[in-house]
Protein backbone atom coordinates (compact mmCIF):
# COMPACT_ATOMS: atom_id res chain seq x y z
CA UNK A 1 0.00 0.00 0.00
CA UNK A 2 1.59 3.37 -0.92
CA UNK A 3 0.82 4.93 2.15
CA UNK A 4 2.26 2.33 4.38
CA UNK A 5 5.50 3.81 5.18
CA UNK A 6 3.58 6.68 6.88
CA UNK A 7 2.94 4.02 10.11
CA UNK A 8 6.78 4.43 10.85
CA UNK A 9 7.97 7.14 13.67
CA UNK A 10 8.38 10.34 12.47
CA UNK A 11 11.93 10.97 13.19
CA UNK A 12 13.13 8.12 11.54
CA UNK A 13 10.83 8.29 8.41
CA UNK A 14 13.39 10.09 5.87
CA UNK A 15 16.65 8.48 7.64
CA UNK A 16 15.15 4.29 6.98
CA UNK A 17 13.57 5.05 3.60
CA UNK A 18 16.80 7.19 2.20
CA UNK A 19 18.93 4.42 2.84
CA UNK A 20 17.26 1.85 0.81
CA UNK A 21 16.56 4.55 -2.06
CA UNK A 22 20.41 6.13 -2.11
CA UNK A 23 21.48 3.11 -4.68
CA UNK A 24 18.50 3.27 -7.44
CA UNK A 25 18.71 7.27 -6.91
CA UNK A 26 20.65 7.60 -10.90
CA UNK A 27 17.17 8.36 -11.85
CA UNK A 28 15.82 11.66 -11.32
CA UNK A 29 12.08 10.99 -10.91
CA UNK A 30 9.91 14.14 -11.38
CA UNK A 31 7.64 15.20 -8.20
CA UNK A 32 5.29 18.37 -9.27
CA UNK A 33 3.80 20.07 -5.45
CA UNK A 34 -0.01 21.30 -5.81
CA UNK A 35 -1.64 23.35 -3.04
CA UNK A 36 -2.35 26.16 -0.93
CA UNK A 37 -1.38 28.26 1.61
CA UNK A 38 -1.03 24.43 3.90
CA UNK A 39 1.22 23.83 1.31
CA UNK A 40 2.83 26.80 0.34
CA UNK A 41 3.95 27.93 3.32
CA UNK A 42 3.05 31.43 3.38
CA UNK A 43 3.43 33.16 6.88
CA UNK A 44 6.98 34.21 8.40
CA UNK A 45 6.67 30.99 11.09
CA UNK A 46 7.21 28.66 8.17
CA UNK A 47 10.31 30.34 6.64
CA UNK A 48 11.66 32.81 4.20
CA UNK A 49 9.86 33.54 0.94
CA UNK A 50 12.86 32.47 -1.38
CA UNK A 51 11.18 33.44 -4.90
CA UNK A 52 12.55 36.91 -6.12
CA UNK A 53 10.85 38.39 -7.82
CA UNK A 54 7.20 37.61 -5.41
CA UNK A 55 4.66 36.17 -7.44
CA UNK A 56 2.26 36.54 -4.18
CA UNK A 57 2.33 32.56 -3.89
CA UNK A 58 4.53 32.84 -0.67
CA UNK A 59 5.99 29.60 -1.21
CA UNK A 60 8.52 29.60 1.55
CA UNK A 61 11.79 27.63 2.61
CA UNK A 62 10.44 25.62 5.07
CA UNK A 63 7.21 24.40 3.73
CA UNK A 64 7.34 20.73 3.24
CA UNK A 65 7.97 20.77 -0.47
CA UNK A 66 11.18 22.59 0.02
CA UNK A 67 11.87 20.16 3.07
CA UNK A 68 11.30 17.14 1.10
CA UNK A 69 13.00 18.73 -1.58
CA UNK A 70 16.47 18.85 0.73
CA UNK A 71 16.05 15.36 2.50
CA UNK A 72 15.78 13.55 -0.71
CA UNK A 73 18.63 15.32 -2.52
CA UNK A 74 18.82 14.43 -6.46
CA UNK A 75 16.62 11.73 -6.14
CA UNK A 76 13.89 13.79 -7.09
CA UNK A 77 13.34 16.76 -9.26
CA UNK A 78 10.77 19.18 -7.27
CA UNK A 79 8.35 21.88 -9.42
CA UNK A 80 6.37 23.40 -6.32
CA UNK A 81 3.64 26.09 -7.78
CA UNK A 82 1.42 25.71 -4.57
CA UNK A 83 0.17 28.95 -4.05
CA UNK A 84 -1.42 30.78 -1.08
CA UNK A 85 -5.07 31.41 -1.02
CA UNK A 86 -5.63 28.47 -4.17
CA UNK A 87 -8.74 26.87 -4.47
CA UNK A 88 -9.41 23.13 -5.84
CA UNK A 89 -10.73 24.83 -9.41
CA UNK A 90 -7.24 26.67 -9.55
CA UNK A 91 -5.10 23.70 -8.79
CA UNK A 92 -7.10 22.22 -11.97
CA UNK A 93 -8.09 25.23 -14.14
CA UNK A 94 -8.38 28.37 -13.23
CA UNK A 95 -5.39 31.05 -13.48
CA UNK A 96 -5.36 32.61 -9.85
CA UNK A 97 -4.77 35.85 -8.83
CA UNK A 98 -2.28 35.40 -5.57
CA UNK A 99 -2.49 37.95 -2.53
CA UNK A 100 0.61 37.32 -1.03
CA UNK A 101 0.26 38.92 2.59
CA UNK A 102 -2.51 40.79 1.97
CA UNK A 103 -4.94 40.04 4.44
CA UNK A 104 -6.62 43.10 5.83
CA UNK A 105 -7.47 43.87 8.31
CA UNK A 106 -4.42 41.81 9.74
CA UNK A 107 -1.90 42.62 7.25
CA UNK A 108 -0.91 44.69 4.51
CA UNK A 109 1.32 43.91 1.30
CA UNK A 110 2.97 46.67 -0.49
CA UNK A 111 3.68 44.66 -3.88
CA UNK A 112 -0.27 43.46 -3.97
CA UNK A 113 -1.90 43.19 -6.27
CA UNK A 114 0.23 40.56 -8.23
CA UNK A 115 -0.20 39.29 -11.99
CA UNK A 116 -2.14 36.38 -11.83
CA UNK A 117 -0.07 32.80 -12.18
CA UNK A 118 -1.38 29.88 -14.45
CA UNK A 119 -3.46 26.88 -13.06
CA UNK A 120 -1.39 24.88 -11.28
CA UNK A 121 -1.83 21.91 -13.01
CA UNK A 122 -0.27 22.98 -16.04
CA UNK A 123 2.94 22.16 -14.43
CA UNK A 124 2.14 18.19 -14.36
CA UNK A 125 2.79 16.58 -18.25
CA UNK A 126 3.43 12.81 -19.08
CA UNK A 127 6.59 13.01 -17.86
CA UNK A 128 5.36 13.76 -13.82
CA UNK A 129 6.24 10.30 -11.64
CA UNK A 130 4.45 11.91 -8.18
CA UNK A 131 1.93 14.48 -7.68
CA UNK A 132 1.39 15.93 -4.62
CA UNK A 133 -1.72 17.80 -3.86
CA UNK A 134 -3.19 19.52 -0.75
CA UNK A 135 -6.13 21.58 -1.41
CA UNK A 136 -9.79 22.06 -0.47
CA UNK A 137 -9.72 24.48 2.89
CA UNK A 138 -10.26 27.66 0.56
CA UNK A 139 -12.86 25.81 -1.40
CA UNK A 140 -14.88 25.04 1.62
CA UNK A 141 -13.95 28.92 2.41
CA UNK A 142 -12.55 28.13 5.74
CA UNK A 143 -10.99 31.57 5.88
CA UNK A 144 -14.11 32.97 5.53
CA UNK A 145 -15.59 30.75 7.75
CA UNK A 146 -13.02 31.56 10.65
CA UNK A 147 -13.50 35.28 9.93
CA UNK A 148 -17.05 35.22 10.51
CA UNK A 149 -16.49 33.09 13.53
CA UNK A 150 -14.23 35.79 14.92
CA UNK A 151 -16.49 38.42 14.51
CA UNK A 152 -19.58 36.74 15.46
CA UNK A 153 -17.58 35.57 18.80
CA UNK A 154 -16.67 39.08 19.60
CA UNK A 155 -18.21 40.62 22.66
CA UNK A 156 -20.22 36.98 23.53
CA UNK A 157 -17.64 36.80 26.30
CA UNK A 158 -16.50 33.37 24.98
CA UNK A 159 -20.38 31.97 25.54
CA UNK A 160 -22.35 30.19 22.99
CA UNK A 161 -22.31 29.23 19.42
CA UNK A 162 -23.33 32.24 17.67
CA UNK A 163 -21.06 31.22 14.19
CA UNK A 164 -22.65 28.23 14.42
CA UNK A 165 -26.18 29.35 14.30
CA UNK A 166 -25.50 31.75 11.46
CA UNK A 167 -23.44 29.34 9.05
CA UNK A 168 -24.27 25.33 9.92
CA UNK A 169 -26.97 25.35 7.18
CA UNK A 170 -24.38 26.25 4.79
CA UNK A 171 -21.26 23.76 5.89
CA UNK A 172 -23.35 19.98 3.91
CA UNK A 173 -23.27 21.83 0.53
CA UNK A 174 -19.66 23.57 0.98
CA UNK A 175 -18.22 20.25 1.24
CA UNK A 176 -20.59 18.73 -1.20
CA UNK A 177 -19.15 20.71 -3.56
CA UNK A 178 -15.37 20.09 -2.15
CA UNK A 179 -15.99 16.88 -2.88
CA UNK A 180 -17.53 16.59 -6.59
CA UNK A 181 -14.48 19.55 -7.57
CA UNK A 182 -11.96 17.54 -6.16
CA UNK A 183 -12.92 14.17 -8.28
CA UNK A 184 -12.17 16.23 -10.92
CA UNK A 185 -9.26 17.69 -10.28
CA UNK A 186 -7.77 13.98 -9.43
CA UNK A 187 -9.48 12.97 -12.95
CA UNK A 188 -7.94 16.19 -14.53
CA UNK A 189 -4.31 15.32 -13.03
CA UNK A 190 -4.67 11.78 -14.17
CA UNK A 191 -5.34 12.77 -17.94
CA UNK A 192 -2.41 14.96 -17.86
CA UNK A 193 0.17 12.61 -16.34
CA UNK A 194 -1.71 9.17 -17.00
CA UNK A 195 1.58 7.51 -15.11
CA UNK A 196 1.57 9.20 -11.86
CA UNK A 197 1.20 8.48 -8.54
CA UNK A 198 -0.81 11.18 -6.54
CA UNK A 199 -0.75 12.08 -3.36
CA UNK A 200 -3.66 13.52 -1.66
CA UNK A 201 -2.39 15.36 1.63
CA UNK A 202 -5.25 16.15 3.72
CA UNK A 203 -5.09 19.01 6.65
CA UNK A 204 -3.24 18.48 10.53
CA UNK A 205 -5.42 18.88 13.74
CA UNK A 206 -6.12 22.47 14.02
CA UNK A 207 -8.58 22.51 16.83
CA UNK A 208 -8.01 20.24 20.17
CA UNK A 209 -10.48 17.93 20.82
CA UNK A 210 -10.29 19.81 24.29
CA UNK A 211 -11.00 22.72 23.64
CA UNK A 212 -10.99 24.21 27.22
CA UNK A 213 -7.55 24.28 25.97
CA UNK A 214 -8.41 27.73 24.12
CA UNK A 215 -8.33 31.05 25.70
CA UNK A 216 -11.11 33.29 24.65
CA UNK A 217 -9.59 36.59 22.99
CA UNK A 218 -6.21 34.87 23.26
CA UNK A 219 -4.62 36.47 19.66
CA UNK A 220 -1.93 33.39 19.58
CA UNK A 221 -4.77 30.97 19.40
CA UNK A 222 -8.38 31.38 18.28
CA UNK A 223 -8.90 35.10 19.70
CA UNK A 224 -12.95 35.64 19.92
CA UNK A 225 -14.22 32.49 18.38
CA UNK A 226 -16.13 30.44 21.28
CA UNK A 227 -15.31 27.15 22.83
CA UNK A 228 -18.58 25.79 21.11
CA UNK A 229 -17.81 27.53 17.94
CA UNK A 230 -14.46 25.98 17.95
CA UNK A 231 -16.17 22.56 18.79
CA UNK A 232 -18.54 22.98 16.20
CA UNK A 233 -15.36 23.91 13.61
CA UNK A 234 -13.71 20.70 14.65
CA UNK A 235 -16.39 18.13 14.68
CA UNK A 236 -18.49 19.62 11.55
CA UNK A 237 -16.17 21.38 9.23
CA UNK A 238 -12.65 20.69 9.80
CA UNK A 239 -13.34 16.41 10.32
CA UNK A 240 -15.29 15.95 7.46
CA UNK A 241 -13.27 17.97 4.96
CA UNK A 242 -10.64 15.64 5.77
CA UNK A 243 -13.37 12.78 5.18
CA UNK A 244 -14.04 14.24 1.65
CA UNK A 245 -10.86 14.41 0.85
CA UNK A 246 -10.44 10.93 1.95
CA UNK A 247 -13.41 9.66 0.07
CA UNK A 248 -12.52 11.34 -2.94
CA UNK A 249 -8.90 9.72 -2.99
CA UNK A 250 -10.29 6.52 -2.39
CA UNK A 251 -12.17 6.45 -5.70
CA UNK A 252 -9.74 7.16 -7.79
CA UNK A 253 -6.92 5.16 -8.95
CA UNK A 254 -3.55 5.57 -8.45
CA UNK A 255 -3.99 8.23 -5.58
CA UNK A 256 -3.73 7.57 -1.95
CA UNK A 257 -4.62 9.41 1.07
CA UNK A 258 -2.12 11.06 3.25
CA UNK A 259 -3.36 11.59 6.85
CA UNK A 260 -1.50 14.79 8.62
CA UNK A 261 -4.10 14.60 11.20
CA UNK A 262 -3.60 11.59 13.63
CA UNK A 263 0.37 12.60 13.81
CA UNK A 264 -0.43 16.65 14.69
CA UNK A 265 -3.70 15.80 17.42
CA UNK A 266 -1.13 17.13 20.34
CA UNK A 267 0.14 20.02 18.25
CA UNK A 268 -2.83 22.15 17.51
CA UNK A 269 -3.28 25.69 17.98
CA UNK A 270 -3.93 25.49 21.42
CA UNK A 271 -1.29 23.24 22.61
CA UNK A 272 1.98 24.04 24.43
CA UNK A 273 4.06 22.81 21.88
CA UNK A 274 2.16 23.92 18.88
CA UNK A 275 2.25 23.17 15.03
CA UNK A 276 -0.09 25.31 13.86
CA UNK A 277 0.15 29.52 14.65
CA UNK A 278 -2.89 31.11 15.78
CA UNK A 279 -4.26 34.33 14.69
CA UNK A 280 -1.28 36.11 15.36
CA UNK A 281 2.08 33.95 15.92
CA UNK A 282 4.92 33.90 18.89
CA UNK A 283 6.32 37.06 17.88
CA UNK A 284 2.97 39.11 16.99
CA UNK A 285 3.02 38.20 13.75
CA UNK A 286 0.04 37.44 11.39
CA UNK A 287 -0.66 34.12 10.90
CA UNK A 288 -4.25 33.42 10.65
CA UNK A 289 -4.09 29.84 11.58
CA UNK A 290 -1.49 28.17 9.56
CA UNK A 291 1.17 25.63 10.19
CA UNK A 292 4.55 26.78 11.32
CA UNK A 293 8.32 25.28 10.82
CA UNK A 294 7.72 22.49 12.81
CA UNK A 295 4.03 21.72 11.28
CA UNK A 296 5.77 21.37 7.76
CA UNK A 297 8.82 19.19 9.14
CA UNK A 298 6.15 16.98 10.69
CA UNK A 299 4.34 17.12 7.18
CA UNK A 300 7.34 16.58 5.05
CA UNK A 301 8.38 13.62 7.16
CA UNK A 302 4.92 12.10 6.09
CA UNK A 303 4.87 12.90 2.58
CA UNK A 304 8.54 12.40 1.84
CA UNK A 305 7.43 8.41 2.92
CA UNK A 306 4.62 8.04 0.81
CA UNK A 307 6.51 9.73 -2.15
CA UNK A 308 9.02 6.95 -1.57
CA UNK A 309 6.59 4.02 -1.87
CA UNK A 310 5.13 5.43 -4.83
CA UNK A 311 8.22 5.26 -6.74
CA UNK A 312 9.94 2.27 -5.19
CA UNK A 313 9.48 -0.64 -8.29
CA UNK A 314 5.61 -2.11 -8.73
Amino acid sequence: MLGSATALTAGALVPVQLAGAQPAAAASYEWVALGDSYTAGVIPAAGDVFEYPRDGCERTDQSYPQVIDRDLGSLIELTNVSCGAATIQDVTFRAQEPIGRHLPPFSEDPDYPFPPVPPQSEAVGPGTDVITVGAGGNSIGFADILTQCLLLGSGSGGVGTPCKEELAASIPARLAKVGEEYGEMLAALHQRAPHARILAVGYPTVIPAATSKCGYNNPQQFLSITGGDLDWLRRDVLEPLNKAIEKSAAAHGSTTYVDLYDSTRDHSVCDAGKWVEGVLDHQGRPAVVHPNAQGHRNAADHVAAAILDAIEPR
